[in-house]
């Protein structure tokens, strides 16, 4: 595989951090929302679905899983389009997309139509805005990096608490053809932000022409070469191993509080905390994330918000009353915000910025195998057991383990780097002490180097936490 780069960064332009770079940010902030936020949004439509087709709740429920597999299952080829057209052309055509699938469900005359509007084209859609938006926001910020990915992830709640009471609004005037119909017009606003997208561009010089930013090899469509950084696999399977469990409790905890006893308004309202919290747990997380002291150990922070949320999950097995349900959704939106807010920093900080829009397709695939897994696996236990405690249990369990995945693999990698490095760095400090015999050093060679190293193309230079 292979093909030239449009719109992919070019070398040696350093992120702004700021000017137009908050116009792309209020734009991932938006395109964050309508991806997470929808898939769950569309959920209050499934009864008069089920009305109208005759259908049972499972049948509706595959809705918003086709939706999800579309958001993570078509990563790898989100990547090739970016690296192929770029990242603006990509997201205009993906807002194109979400907007027809929902126009044109507004008009089926059956479940299966609906899976292929809504789920399939109206996923696709979402899919080619949410990716391209993150590596816009990875390559206009880098100092402020961590920050604004917390303030963009807090789209998804923010949406959440939005969408599901309109859809409601537009279902009791308007049915759920016209609830589709409008929902689809206001997908359209994914096209406004993909013009937000505003490719960098090398400054220009004092002569009045654009300065030549240095050259680079080709980038390939889908780089595969990730897979042979250790710190990207270690990862990609904290990672995978983490969504097994993560969704879970959000699932179930409405029906876990009906199952206690407690009214419907009151256990749907637990929702409501847990999104409201989310709110402020993810721009909170970003900005300890960017502090000077803490950014370099931001890998060993994600670790700690994965075995914070998966303590949660075990202790609110042991919920008994509405009371320890709150507190349960508390402090799970505490941690779910973290592990939002932190999830692509840490993976940009990882890979960097050129290789970013090829591990963040693979990631979401493999993150997809997981989504489809984790929910039904819950279900299923819960149908052999009917407690749901173990539920949670597992849940819980699941995400634990990713997060001893990743403190253990970074600490492994971080104890075996200085062994392999460090007979390089001694030759290379000879070298420096006792040049060869007929070989100058240029002052001014050495002087640019020393420049260029501690910044490149507006990224950080990794320390092995960073690196893992």
């Amino acid at each position: 595989m292979g093909g030239a780069v449009v719109d992919d960064g070019p070398t040696g332009i350093k992120a702004p951090d700021g000017g137009w770079g908050w116009a792309v940010l209020f734009g991932c902030f938006i395109i964050t929302g309508f991806s997470y936020a929808f898939p769950k949004a569309v959920s209050v439509f499934f009864k008069e679905l089920m009305h109208e087709f005759g259908i049972g709740y499972s049948d509706t429920a595959w809705i918003s899983s086709i939706l999800l597999a579309m958001l993570y299952g078509t990563g790898p080829l989100c990547s090739v389009c970016v690296n192929r057209f770029g990242c603006r052309p990509v997201m205009l055509v993906g807002g194109l997309f979400a907007s027809l699938g929902m126009v044109a469900a507004s008009f089926c005359r059956s479940i299966i139509q609906i899976y292929l509007t809504t789920g399939v084209i109206t996923g696709l859609g979402l899919a080619l805005n949410f990716q391209p938006s993150l590596i816009m926001l990875n390559r206009y910020f880098n100092k402020r990096r961590p920050i604004a990915n917390g303030l963009a992830a807090a789209g998804s709640p923010v949406f959440l608490c939005a969408l599901s009471p309109l859809g409601q609004l537009l279902q009791d005037h308007y049915g759920w053809r016209g609830g589709f119909l409008i929902l689809g017009g206001l997908l359209l606003n994914c096209c406004v932000c993909a013009a937000l997208m505003r490719p960098l561009v090398a400054p220009q010089a004092s002569g009045g022409t654009e300065s030549q930013a240095p050259q680079r090899p080709p980038k390939r469509l889908l780089d595969l070469s990730v897979f042979r950084d250790r710190g990207f696999l270690i990862y990609a399977v904290a990672a995978s191993i983490m969504v097994l469990g993560l969704f879970v409790p959000p699932v179930f905890v409405v029906s876990y509080a009906k199952d206690l006893g407690v009214p419907d308004t009151k256990a749907a309202f637990l929702l409501t905390i847990l999104g409201f919290i989310d709110i402020f747990a993810r721009p909170t997380a970003g900005f300890i994330t960017g502090l000077k002291k803490v950014r370099p150990y931001s890998v060993y922070l994600f670790s700690f918000a994965m075995f914070f949320n998966g303590f949660t999950d075990l202790t609110g097995s042991t919920a008994s009353d509405y009371g320890g349900l709150v507190v349960f959704c508390i402090f799970f939106g505490i941690s779910y915000g973290m592990v939002g807010a932190l999830q692509f920093e840490v993976l940009m900080a990882i890979v960097g910025t050129h290789k970013f829009s090829s591990a963040i397709g693979l990631v979401l695939l493999l993150e997809a195998v997981a989504v489809l897994i984790g929910p039904p696996s819950g279900g299923k236990l819960l149908d052999a057991t009917k407690v749901y405690k173990y539920v949670f249990i597992l849940a819980g369990a699941e995400v634990l383990t990713s997060s001893l995945v990743l403190l253990l693999g970074n600490f492994f990698c971080i104890r075996k780097r200085p062994e392999v490095t460090q007979p390089e760095v001694v030759a290379s400090e000879d070298t420096l002490h006792n040049p060869p015999v007929g070989v100058g050093v240029d002052s001014r060679e050495v002087e640019h180097f020393l420049k260029e190293q501690p910044e490149k193309n507006g990224e950080v230079v990794h320390t092995p936490e960073t690196s893992v």
